[in-house]
């Protein structure tokens, strides 16, 4: 499974996520006019140029230029979570059985995204976080069973049961 972050993974992206959020308006013949889709609105050129620098994986051209930095996906194997460039540059991972818990946290200006990060702890300390997942619980869900199912294999295989 791959993801790829929002526009929530970055602090100006939670900036402005925090600012679409307000709901201070009025309605106009039943259609809400808030602060929020006024802001929304205003910064369409500003998250258009956001949005491409987090999918475009080169600079000036998608296969030839300069690598960028910002481009990169979150991808779930058989054996761990994987922080990539689009093009196979691996950044960071965690194996599937160095964590026991996965929880979701929602910064400010991630709620209007419905995205979150993922923390992947191993007792109490921190082994892994991935920024701005897109419907977090989904892909935490995914990651839980991978890791669940990798376990159990590994389990079996000091057993004796498995080859």
């Amino acid at each position: 499974m791959t993801v790829w972050p929002s526009l929530s993974a970055t602090g100006f992206g939670r900036f402005w996520g925090r600012l679409f959020a307000i709901e201070a308006g009025f309605r106009l013949f039943g259609v809400p006019i808030t602060v929020g889709r006024i802001m929304a609105l205003v910064s369409i050129p500003f998250m258009l140029a956001l949005y491409f620098l987090m999918r475009l994986p080169r600079f000036p051209g998608i296969v030839i230029g300069f690598a960028n930095p910002f481009c990169r996906t979150y991808r779930l194997t058989n054996r761990r979570v994987v922080v990539e460039n689009p093009f196979g540059g691996e950044l960071k991972a965690v194996t599937l059985d160095r964590f026991d818990s996965i929880e979701v946290v929602v910064e400010p200006g991630q709620v209007w995204y419905k995205a979150g990060d993922l923390v992947f702890r191993q007792g109490a300390t921190e082994t892994f976080r991935i920024w701005g997942v897109p419907r977090p619980e989904t892909f935490r869900q995914t990651c839980w069973k991978a890791h669940m199912s990798y376990i159990g294999v590994q389990k079996a295989k000091a057993a004796g049961v498995a080859v």
